[in-house]
């Protein structure tokens, strides 16, 4: 589990740890990132007690850094990544490991249930559980069981994790995705099984959704410079949604400026067409059940899902022109999470 500035969820995301109902024996190995919100001291209360918890530190703050540290101060034959900001349901391993045996998988992984706590948190977590949120990958809004792109955390098989040579410590988002596109490249397999779930409490204000968003969508830009066509299409969608925004924006000006007049106007307002379809199926998302009911809920739904888009699909155009070079999520580095009720 890699940590920093996670005081607030930590203990809650060890418990759900601790609690597997596994036959055999269980470390939980905490790389830990210098943080400034006394998670360190939390996670030494853990450790002092449960055996069970060790800790590694990470000074580098990075999280495949962390992930590549914890795994090989472990001593088991299966690894399973978990997030701080995450629950498991207590069968989750036993679940994951029959399914490793059963169809002979690498990793396995299994649905992202995000959830929230407050009408901003519950508008991400439906933001996250809709196919429009995130592109409606298997692991955001379930899907039948199968061999699959990439896996949610992962229950993985520490040979192959050994063979294909850990996580790239070059890559600080998107980790997840690249190593699986190398196990897969491999020869083995990555599985998705809809009756493995986490939960996942998201970003808890618009300003830090913001920022992991932007952060997030320019290593994405990074990894179609690195790896090409390899990345699914549903990742072009929001940088076109930014593209077409642009081009609303330098049309409304020369219609509203008069350098465009007459058919010349009517031609170009063509592009308001496809933000006006965008606009009506966030509304349809905001409107619609799932996740909370309240009014505030809907509309931070309406402001966050634009948000998301629009963050993700900036950072993935900055990203493929210029890289990622050392963008870090700075999301978590202010260190002042929401407690817990």
């Amino acid at each position: 589990m890699p940590v920093l500035n996670e005081r607030a969820y930590l203990r809650r995301a060890v418990e759900s740890v601790l609690a597997q109902q596994l036959p055999g024996p269980l470390e939980l190995i905490l790389a830990l990132a210098p943080s400034s919100d006394g998670t360190e001291a939390v996670a030494a209360e853990l450790a002092a007690e449960d055996p069970r918890v060790r800790l590694v530190h990470n000074p580098a703050a990075d999280i495949p850094v962390g992930l590549n540290l914890a795994i090989r101060a472990g001593a088991h034959p299966i690894v399973v990544r978990v997030d701080a900001h995450s629950e498991l349901d207590p069968g989750y391993t036993v679940r994951a490991l029959a399914t490793l045996r059963r169809v002979g998988a690498a990793n396995v992984g299994g649905v992202m249930r995000a959830d929230g706590r407050t009408p901003f948190q519950r508008a991400v977590a439906r933001a996250y559980n809709s196919p429009i949120g995130l592109g409606g990958g298997a692991y955001h809004v379930g899907a039948r069981e199968g061999e699959a792109e990439s896996a949610y955390l992962g229950v993985m098989r520490r040979d192959v994790l050994e063979e294909v040579g850990l996580f790239d410590e070059s890559i600080r988002r998107g980790e997840d995705w690249e190593l699986n596109l190398r196990i897969r490249q491999a020869g083995h397999v990555v599985w998705f099984d809809p009756e493995l779930a986490v939960t996942y409490w998201p970003r808890d204000s618009w300003t830090r959704l913001v920022r992991q968003f932007f952060a997030t969508g320019r290593w994405r830009g990074e990894l179609v410079r690195r790896y090409g066509r390899t990345n699914s299409v549903r990742f072009f969608a929001p940088p076109a949604l930014v593209a077409v925004l642009g081009a609303a924006t330098v049309v409304g000006l020369l219609q509203v400026t008069r350098v465009l007049t007459g058919v010349w106007a009517w031609l170009a307002a063509v592009v308001y067409l496809p933000i006006i379809a965008y606009a009506m199926l966030v509304g349809g998302v905001a409107a619609g059940r799932g996740g909370g009911t309240g009014w505030r809920d809907k509309l931070w739904t309406l402001a966050v899902l634009p948000t998301m888009h629009v963050a993700w699909g900036a950072g993935f155009l900055v990203g493929t022109v210029r890289g990622a070079d050392d963008t870090v999520d700075t999301s978590r580095l202010d260190g002042r999470n929401t407690p817990l009720p």
